[in-house]
């Protein structure tokens, strides 16, 4: 049967078909990765990128063509990494911007949004280089305008035959692919969204690459090819995503920060503004960027330390190019999607049982639509620690992005994660597993975690991150009120005189954890008000005077309120540039505390 139109549902289905396939080529992508740097890394970007989209739209069930459009440019943005998803990611809000307004389109208005992507794209790149996915995409696009196709199988067949013939002339476009006797990795992860679509359409099953000739059996192109000092002549990746209600427009961006360094690529897409610029100043690149919006998440990844890694799988014949070190953690440390998605760490989601039914801590379940639960009077889940399984899953894909993987988990003290954890560890064995054990929760074992990405990112060996993060870890703290004391109760935290106490005399707790991740009381305030004033009083008491380097996190359960107040506190006594992070608080720490609780942690990194 002939397809003359895309409405919502068929456009869902096909960006579904055509991520899942273009994930599945992640090692052959990475395997040619040659230019602008050989890394090594634009199959997993890719990966990463399309995998944010997919998530998203796994649960859209919009009819109009437009909003399902929309959304994946949004979710493209939001989880855009590395130049090939930062253009492909312009790529797609130029098409959903083409198709704004449409319930369905014919071939034609598909043609013109394809136009459209490109076009948008193009204006976004200071200096276009051909043989790269901007040209594919282009000739695509042309491609399709040159043959009136009424049928989108048709079409589609047409687009795919194009776009390889396309990939296979931009060694001819690019001297260094033609050194390298290679095809350009972002364009072909380009041409694998389409044949993904063209899959689906004809019934073929989605696979990866075969090992045959050209497959990812063979040894990384990337390690064989030189780092190109000449072309390339600083040393970091750096990405940011910043929101927002008054963020500068993304032209005005671009002009500002072209003195930091080249492949600069600026999104904008209503609040939130993402960043890619290779650097030797990324602390300048963040500096920069915080006078505009709040920085939510940023990453600088060391170039070279990339590229070693991808020289080191060639010489041991490994068959696969991965980065040298890959992050992993539970749901326990209320990151974010933003800061996950920026940094690509794994995530365990811990567990909420419900009589006989299961949900996954930020999976089946969302921290907002928990909180809400727990302000009506249905029943509150009861928590569980994730299976050795779980962990099995998670290192599994963990390890397809680097050769050793780290994790970072809530404190030992605190949850028996950390041994079902370990237990996964012993039995894993495609890629070495290095656990630390953060003696914490929440945001102090999320701001940990995000340490252990940045030092990681910059080049550091796996053994010498865990003592680093102890170090920190023993200068830093979580502090937190509750509103009320039946969560804790339940959870058996306090006694219950205690709570009985606390409740007639309106007493707000002040509780911490101490050096070894245990909760311990450090005060108590007569009345909300007066508990805000006190629990900052013993915040600022316990970082001391002159430190320099300190980062915060402010989580909340179901009290967004809470976070600009005391954000601006802690701006005022630790200056404007002090970077805060705020996130609700994920279910399963939600249902230890109840409702209207809400905590600080810090890291002084000093």
């Amino acid at each position: 049967m002939p397809i003359a139109y895309l409405d919502g549902p068929r456009l869902r289905r096909s960006l579904l078909a055509a991520c899942e396939h273009a994930q599945r080529q992640r090692a052959e992508l990475n395997r040619i990765n040659v230019f602008p740097v050989p890394d090594g890394d634009t199959g997993t970007n890719l990966a990463l990128t399309v995998r944010a989209v997919a998530e998203h739209l796994q649960g859209n069930r919009d009819r109009k063509v437009a909003l399902v459009a929309r959304e994946a440019a949004e979710a493209a943005v939001l989880g855009a990494r590395g130049n090939c998803g930062m253009m492909l990611s312009h790529f797609l809000l130029g098409f959903a911007e083409r198709v704004r307004d449409r319930s369905r389109i014919g071939t034609a208005d598909f043609v013109s949004a394809l136009h459209a992507g490109v076009e948008t794209l193009q204006a976004s790149l200071d200096r276009p280089v051909e043989g790269t996915i901007l040209t594919v995409m282009r000739d695509t696009a042309a491609a399709g305008a040159a043959r009136s196709q009424p049928d989108f199988r048709g079409l589609l067949q047409h687009l795919v035959e194009s776009a390889r013939a396309s990939l296979a002339r931009t060694p001819d476009l690019l001297p260094a692919l033609r050194a390298a006797g290679v095809v350009d990795a972002g364009a072909k992860g380009f041409v694998s969204l389409l044949e993904g679509a063209l899959a689906l359409i004809e019934g073929d099953p989605i696979v990866a690459s075969g090992g045959g000739p050209g497959g990812p059996g063979r040894d990384p192109v990337a390690g064989a090819v030189d780092y190109p000092v000449a072309s390339e002549r600083h040393g970091y990746c750096t990405e940011a995503l910043l929101r927002g209600a008054d963020l500068p427009e993304r032209s005005t961006v671009h002009e500002r920060l072209r003195r930091f360094g080249d492949s600069l690529i600026v999104l904008r897409s209503g609040d939130l503004l993402k960043v890619h610029v290779h650097t030797d100043d990324p602390d300048g690149v963040f500096a920069e960027l915080r006078a505009y919006g709040t920085l939510v998440a940023h990453k600088a990844e060391d170039m070279r330390a990339q590229h070693d890694a991808v020289a080191r799988a060639a010489a041991g014949h490994v068959g696969l190019a991965r980065r040298p070190i890959t992050v992993m953690t539970d749901s326990a440390a209320d990151l974010p999607e933003e800061v996950v998605r920026g940094h690509g760490i794994h995530v365990t989601p811990m567990l909420l049982v419900e009589e006989d039914r299961t949900f996954r801590d930020g999976v089946d379940i969302t921290a907002e639509e928990f909180h809400e639960r727990l302000a009506s009077e249905d029943p509150v889940p009861t928590t569980s620690q994730p299976a050795p399984a779980d962990f099995l899953e998670t290192f599994a894909r963990a390890a397809e992005d680097g050769e050793c993987v780290v994790g970072v988990l809530v404190g030992s003290s605190l949850s028996g994660t950390f041994s079902s954890a370990e237990a996964a560890a012993r039995r894993f064995d495609v890629a070495p597993v290095k656990l630390v054990d953060s003696r914490a929760a929440s945001l102090l074992q999320g701001l940990l975690v995000i340490k252990a990405c940045e030092l990681a990112e910059l080049g550091w060996a796996p053994d010498a991150i865990a003592p680093e993060l102890g170090r920190i870890r023993a200068q830093s703290g979580l502090l937190f009120t509750v509103d009320t004391f039946d969560r804790l109760l339940a959870s058996g935290r306090v006694g219950r005189g205690r709570a009985i106490l606390g409740s007639v005399l309106r007493v707000k707790p002040i509780l911490g954890l101490g050096p070894d991740g245990r909760v311990l009381p450090l005060g108590k305030a007569l009345g909300r008000a007066r508990s805000r004033e006190v629990l900052l009083g013993v915040l600022r008491a316990r970082i001391p005077e002159g430190t320099r380097r300190v980062r915060f996190g402010i989580v909340h359960v179901g009290l967004p309120g809470i976070v600009d107040p005391v954000a601006a506190e802690i701006r005022a006594r630790f200056g404007d540039g002090v970077e805060i992070l705020a996130a609700p608080a994920t279910p399963v720490i939600a249902t230890h505390l109840g409702l209207g609780a809400w905590g600080v942690a810090w890291m002084v990194e000093d």
